[in-house]
Parts: C-alpha cells; structure tokens; sequence
C-alpha cells in the first residue's frame, strides 16, 4: 500500500456501461498527530518531577564509564569524581543543553520524499526493532539471519506508513566484525527511507558514515551538515550510561547525525515501582545524555524518548501494553512537551505468538504513545515476546492498524457536497443510498481498502478457504516478497559500496568497541 498516486477518476468506457477503478489517493509519508495530547499529572507535578530529576543530577550523580565524555562534562563545569565515575550534572547544564538542542529535525532519505522532519506534532512510525529472532508461519521461529534481515528491510519499503529503517532483527550468521556491513548495504540496496545505525564503537560507526555519505555522493561536508542516518542511545538504567553508549553520542552528535535518546525504565526492575518514579528516572538520564550531544557539539540534533513500562512482578519478565505501559507514556509526553524537543516512544507486547494478546498489548500501547503526542513511535509492527521476535504476519496485522491510524490523521471533509443535501432529497423515506448519484461518484474511493481484512459474509469466507488474519497475512508478505519492486537504486553507487565493502572486508571490518 504505498500510496498510489491518483490518476483521477476515470470516465465510464463508451460503450461498456462499466466504470472504470478509479484509484483511490493515499498519502502516509508526512503524517501529523490529529489528537490532542493527553495528560496524567497537573502542570505543578510535571514540574515536581522536572526538579526531582534536576535534583538526581546534581546531588546523586550518574555514573558515566566513557573518559572523554566525563571530561567533556568536567569543562562544563561539573562535579567529576574519576574514582567512581560518577558526574554530577548541575541544573545550568541542562538548561543550556535544552536550548542549543534543536526543536525540529530533518532526516535526509535516499529520495526527498522519504525526508523526514522529527518534531511535536509530526507522527513517525517504526516496526518492532533488535530482535534476536524472526519468525514466520511458513519456517517457524529462529534466530535472526541475514535473509531474515533484508525480508523484514523490504518488508518496511513497502508500506509507507512505515517511514524509519530500524534494525529489525540482528542477522547472527553474520560475524560482528562485518555485520555493519551487510546491514548497511541492505538498508541502502533495499530501501530509499532513513537508515539506522548501531553505536557500537567510532571504527563502525565511521564506516557505516562513509558507506551513506559515498553511496548518495556526498562530500564530507554535505553529510555532516545534514543529517542522513540515526541512532538509538539506551541508557543502563539505573544512572548509567556505558563506553559504547556514549561514545555513540559523541560520535553521532560530531558528525551532525540524529541520536534518539531512550531510557529503558522497567517500573520495579531497572527503576521504581511507581509510574512517577520511574518518570523521574527516565528523565534525569535522558536530560543526561542530551546534555552529552550537546557538550560534544552544539546543535546537534537529538531526540529525547523513553520505553517506560513494568515488569511482572511474579516472574520479573517485562511487560508492555499495560496499564502502567500507557500512563507511563502520557507522562513521558508531558516530560517532553517541557523539553520541547522531538521525542520518541514505543508499544509493543510481551506475548509469544501473534494472537489477541499480542494484538491488545500492542494496539493499547500504541493509543499510549499517540494519546501522549510521541513524535517516533517504535517497535509498531511485528514485535513480539518483549523484543526477542519480530514476526512477519503480526508485521502485516500490525501495519493494517497503523494504516487506519494514519487514515486518521488527514482531514475529514465537510465541504457543502460532502453535506450531502442532494442526497439526502434524491432518497426518499426507508430508501436507500447504492444508487444515489452522491454514492455512485464516490463510491470507489470513498472507503479505506482493507490490507488483510476479510469483509465478506461468512458464506463467502468459507468458499474462499476460510482463512483467518494471520494467515491472510502470511499470503501477503509473500507476495510482496516476491512481486514489489524495489527502489530505484543507482548502479553504480552501488558497485562502489561493494568495491568499499569488499577493501574493508579482506582489512579485517571493524570490532564492535565495549
């Protein structure tokens, strides 16, 4: 479904007494949140929080294992104890942190328009991110390879409600020294929309820098001057962050590209057991490492975020689409509509297969992120069992509901026809409206085409071979698999990726730092 353009309607054939299928318009690749954010806390407790978070800073500390980035603090004026690690941030480094950051972000695509602007109000979505497995119902559940990985990556290029390249599984047949690339070259080969990169050490992430920059023939100073690529940046909650990760904030923020800021706070487990505390946690560390970005280079661009939700209590597994999951997203949006920056949020679902459990968790964490205004929303499509699988049918069931979501973000018209008084003269009392000449321009695309629902009665269902959602869906990404087109990709480019890969390759890649 990845927006047709509209052709217009077109005219009844002379002769053929039929009309001809008029293309139905649909535009989901600039998205704009049509709800009014929610709240959980009056402003006076959004400030309590803010200042209890100041406060964790200054007084408590966080504790930051990479040298270079407690000396770029130190010159900003905080506290630095080298024999524990520990910085202790004062409140004017926030604050001046908060105000170089910018508001709005541009992430470059490999066509303008799969360009991105990451701002409050602007909706992004993303499918589920990271897992170690992938499953499907044709070759069951396994660990994540290389062909999973360019499935899933296409997969995403297909459907343009999905506007983000995250890392959807981690393909394990490939050795850590060489995985950059070939995910790289997927990502680039496979799709035209903003690639992810992991920060996993300067050397990788240089690389991974260089393969985009060449591949869309820039120079060096075109790539950093915008941005073109993103990462994501966990903290190790509680008060936290390690060598790689900070390293990756330095690294993404010097070179102009886009850090999204993502504290996993799990309410009873990394962080407290109440919704406000673990609020209060998540912001601290997310002010944190935004002030990181900051100190390495001012401007750069930066997303705050969080993934806020509980565990149980029984067993210490995450949970998602929970209560708690919800509140603690609204009260994140809160936190970031006080920032004021772009920020990122998540659903997801903890089930093991893609049932109704999994449809719940991940429909009421995703209402979660949109009632809280989340500009990014992660792991939307396809993840399953707390992020250890992406499925590809609840990749499909998922993207049909984010489709209807995004049907709800354009406009409903009012106009004096769509009022309809012709209408409603033409039908008379008990009548009905097929064949009213209101309907009959309009009724082609008047409606939002299922992706996999099955509308027909149940006779009809059972004739066609009685198949649920989850197998519909199956049909669907084979199908896509094997009949969409890809991007159009610039041969030569790619040649030289590949000359790129191959140099790198026999040099021994590059180690992942820790």
């Amino acid at each position: 479904m990845s927006g047709p353009e509209n052709e217009g309607r077109r005219r009844t054939r002379k002769g053929t007494g039929r009309r001809a299928k008029a293309a139905r318009v649909t535009d989901y690749r600039r998205l704009r949140n049509p709800f009014p954010p929610a709240s959980v806390w009056s402003d006076d407790r959004v400030a309590a929080v803010h200042t209890a978070a100041l406060d964790v800073l200054e007084r408590l500390g966080i504790r930051i294992l990479l040298p270079e980035a407690r000396r770029l603090f130190a010159k900003a004026g905080a506290k630095v104890d080298e024999a524990s690690q520990m910085v202790f941030v004062g409140a004017d480094i926030i604050s001046a942190a908060l105000a170089s950051a910018p508001k709005s972000v541009t992430i470059r695509g490999g066509a303008r328009q799969r360009d991105l602007v990451l701002e409050q109000g602007a909706l992004v979505f993303q499918p589920g991110a990271g897992a170690p497995h992938a499953t499907d119902r044709i070759r069951g559940r396994r660990p994540g390879t290389g062909e999973d990985f360019r499935e899933l990556i296409r997969l995403t290029q297909h459907f343009d409600v999905l506007h983000m390249l995250p890392p959807l599984v981690e393909p394990q047949d490939v050795p850590m020294h060489l995985r950059h690339y070939m995910t790289m070259q997927t990502m680039l080969q496979h799709s035209d929309k903003a690639p992810f990169i992991y920060a996993r050490g300067t050397p990788q992430s240089e690389q991974n820098f260089e393969m985009i920059r060449d591949f869309r023939g820039l120079s060096e100073d075109e790539f950093r001057a915008e941005s073109h690529c993103y990462t994501i940046i966990n903290t190790n909650s509680p008060r936290q962050i390690d060598v790689p990760m900070a390293r990756g904030l330095i690294d993404f923020a010097r070179a102009g590209q886009v850090s999204i800021v993502t504290p996993f706070t799990l309410m009873g487990a990394m962080a407290p057991i109440t919704v406000a505390g673990a609020i209060t946690l998540s912001h601290a560390e997310a002010l944190a490492a935004i002030a990181l970005t900051q100190l390495a280079r001012p401007g750069a661009p930066v997303c705050y975020g969080t993934f806020t939700s509980n565990v149980d209590m029984k067993s210490g597994a995450p949970a998602f689409g929970t209560p708690e999951h919800f509140q603690a997203s609204v009260a994140a949006g809160q936190m970031a509509r006080l920032t004021g920056l772009p920020w990122r949020c998540a659903t997801g679902s903890a089930a093991n297969l893609g049932d109704a459990q999994a449809a719940n968790e991940t429909q009421f964490g995703l209402w979660g992120c949109l009632m809280a205004g989340s500009t990014v929303v992660i792991h939307a499509a396809g993840w399953l069992e707390g992020g250890l699988t992406v499925s590809y049918e609840k990749l499909i069931t998922d993207v049909e509901v984010l489709q209807m979501v995004a049907e709800l973000c354009s406009e409903t018209p009012c106009q004096d026809s769509d009022i309809a008084l012709d209408a409603l003269a033409e039908v008379a009392p008990g009548g009905h409206f097929f064949g009213a000449a209101h309907t009959m321009e309009r009724y082609q695309t008047a409606f939002y085409e299922p992706l996999i629902g099955d509308w027909s009665n149940f006779g009809t269902w059972e004739e066609n071979g009685a198949l649920d959602a989850t197998a519909r869906a199956t049909d669907k990404w084979q199908s896509i698999l094997n009949d969409a087109p890809g991007p159009d990709v610039d041969r030569d480019a790619l040649c030289r990726l590949q000359d790129y890969i191959h140099q790198k390759t026999e040099e021994g890649g590059a180690p992942p730092e820790s």
